[in-house]
């Protein structure tokens, strides 16, 4: 079976099954960037079914990805569609709550894609992990549109909730001293931070 066919049968399975997974647009730009900065090593909070870490090391042959899923259904999956592309010596899953995984080593990009909620304990919990000339890749950050529109127009008080804390999130990433941050309208809305430049 070729990639495109088991490809197209995971974004079936993410459809069928409401595993959320990146538009086609968000992971057009991760791939490209991946390939454009030569990236080597990445470290992905929120694996879900495998798509965006099996998208990302076929992108760069010589890519390893460590990916993090707490949902042992979607981590299952996941395993099943990594060794479905034969990927196991370049792909390793952990099935764990990511605040409680604690790695030593460093990594050319950091892609937060979990818990939305979650993103600045991920970025701060994560960052010793990230190499100096590193990136962090964060999706969702317009979160289907509902980052942008007034609070008002959103009737379910979690997604209320949720949508705060997004915007908090976009404001520590604005405000952190350490990092200078550019948002893109792909996909979802994507962040890309990196340490600044000391001196």
């Amino acid at each position: 079976m070729s990639n495109y066919t088991m490809i197209k049968e995971i974004k079936e399975y993410a459809k069928e099954n409401n595993v959320p997974i990146m538009l086609d647009e968000g992971i057009d730009f991760l791939t490209t960037f991946i390939i454009k900065y030569q990236i080597s090593s990445v470290l992905e909070i929120g694996t879900a079914i495998g798509y965006s870490a099996i998208m990302m090391a076929l992108a760069n042959p010589k890519l390893k990805v460590v990916t993090i899923e707490r949902d042992e259904e979607r981590y299952l999956e996941a395993l099943k569609n990594v060794k479905k592309f034969g990927l196991e010596d370049r792909i390793t899953l952990l099935f764990n709550d990511a605040l409680e995984v604690n790695i030593k080593e460093k990594f050319d990009l950091i892609f937060i894609d979990g818990a939305k909620g979650q993103n600045i304990n991920f970025f701060e919990h994560f960052e010793r992990n990230l190499n100096d000339d590193g990136f962090v890749v964060t999706d969702n950050i317009s979160f289907h549109g509902y980052v942008e529109k007034d609070e008002s127009e959103i009737k379910s008080r979690n997604l209320r909730g949720l949508v705060r804390k997004i915007k908090s999130y976009i404001n520590y990433l604005k405000e952190n001293p350490n990092y200078i941050t550019t948002f893109y309208e792909k996909g979802d809305g994507i962040a890309v931070t990196q340490k600044k430049e000391i001196g």
